[in-house]
C-alpha cells in the first residue's frame, strides 16, 4: 500500500516536471525565434512606410551600428523615396529604458543619423530627411525583459508631409 502511494505520487511529480519544462521550452523557443544575439527580429511591432517597405530597423544594445538587415530594409525604404520624391521623412530614433534620459537620447541620435547616413548612401537627399530622438520615452513594448528591451532599440521613418 505504501509503495503504491509513493509510486503514484512519482509519477505526478514526474509528470509535472514534464508539463512545466514543456511550457518553458516552448517560450523560451517564441523569443528566441524573435531576437538574434539581442537584435530583435520580429514583426509584431513594425507598420510600413508603403507597401513591401517596414518602417523601422533594430539595433543591438547601446550600438548604433546597422545589421543586415537594418541595411535591407533601408535599401528598401531609399528605393521608395527616390520613387516618391515630393515626399520628405522624419528618422525618430529610440532607445530601452536602460540607462540615462541624456544617455539614451544621444544614442537615438546616433542610430537614427546611422539610417539617415544609409538612406543618403543609396541617393536620398539629405534635405528631405530630418532626425530626432526620443531616447527611451517612447517604448513600443513597456516591458522590462530582453526581448521587450529589443523592439524599443530601434530607428522608425516617418513620412513628414
Amino acid at each position: 500500500m505504501n509503495l503504491s502511494k509513493i509510486l503514484k505520487n512519482t509519477f505526478l511529480i514526474i509528470l509535472l516536471s514534464m508539463v512545466v519544462s514543456a511550457c518553458a521550452t516552448k517560450k523560451t523557443a517564441t523569443i528566441d525565434s524573435q531576437i538574434q544575439g539581442d537584435v530583435y527580429t520580429g514583426t509584431d511591432t513594425v507598420e510600413y512606410l508603403a507597401k513591401g517597405v517596414p518602417d523601422r530597423v533594430f539595433f543591438a544594445t547601446n550600438e548604433s551600428i546597422l545589421t543586415t538587415m537594418s541595411r535591407d530594409t533601408l535599401r528598401k525604404q531609399a528605393a521608395w523615396l527616390r520613387d516618391n520624391p515630393s515626399v520628405n521623412v522624419v528618422l525618430e530614433g529610440h532607445a530601452d529604458e536602460r540607462g540615462t534620459r541624456e544617455y539614451n537620447l544621444a544614442l537615438g541620435e546616433r542610430r537614427a543619423n546611422a539610417a539617415k547616413d544609409y538612406l543618403m548612401t543609396y541617393g536620398v537627399a539629405a534635405d528631405r530627411i530630418s532626425v530626432i530622438s526620443y531616447g527611451k520615452e517612447r517604448p513600443v513594448d513597456s516591458g522590462s525583459n530582453p526581448l521587450s528591451w529589443s523592439k524599443n532599440r530601434r530607428s522608425v521613418t516617418v513620412k513628414a508631409n
